[in-house]
């Protein structure tokens, strides 16, 4: 198992952002943002248990190095490696729970988005007559 950092090849952001409101964009936005997050969080899962794999690895490091009676500075920095990497791996489930609860919210918000939204985009889309942009009436 390899605990190195690869870069992405995609882009940061999941969806440009423009000035496109329209039903079906928004929704699909909100679908890819959803999508990202839902893929950010199996990511940050598979990194929470490869930096505890290298925690426990440090600290068996720090036995051995113990039981082989080095120097007690290299127990010392090998202990300290390890706790590091403990609390690494806590903050990066915090991440990752932080990262699902956006997904479920972004999922829950895209259904409401839909029943507020869903009805009216259906009426619009499917006459042959062009509707006044929202806002037109409020003058």
């Amino acid at each position: 198992m390899s605990s190195d950092v690869a870069p992405q090849t995609t882009s940061a952001v999941p969806v440009p952002t423009d000035a496109d409101n329209r039903f079906k964009a928004v929704q699909a936005k909100l679908e890819a943002f959803a999508r990202a997050l839902d893929d950010a969080g199996s990511d940050l899962e598979s990194l929470v248990r490869s930096v505890r794999s290298n925690a426990g690895r440090a600290e068996d490091t720090a036995r051995d190095v113990a039981n082989a009676e080095l120097d007690p500075k290299f127990v010392e920095l090998s202990c300290s490696v390890g706790v590091a990497l403990g609390g690494a791996a806590v903050q990066v489930r915090k991440l990752r729970n932080t990262a699902q609860e956006t997904a479920d919210l972004t999922h829950e918000t895209r259904r409401k988005h839909s029943k507020l939204y869903g009805a009216l985009d259906d009426i619009r889309s499917n006459r042959r007559e062009r509707t006044p942009r929202p806002g037109f009436f409020n003058r």
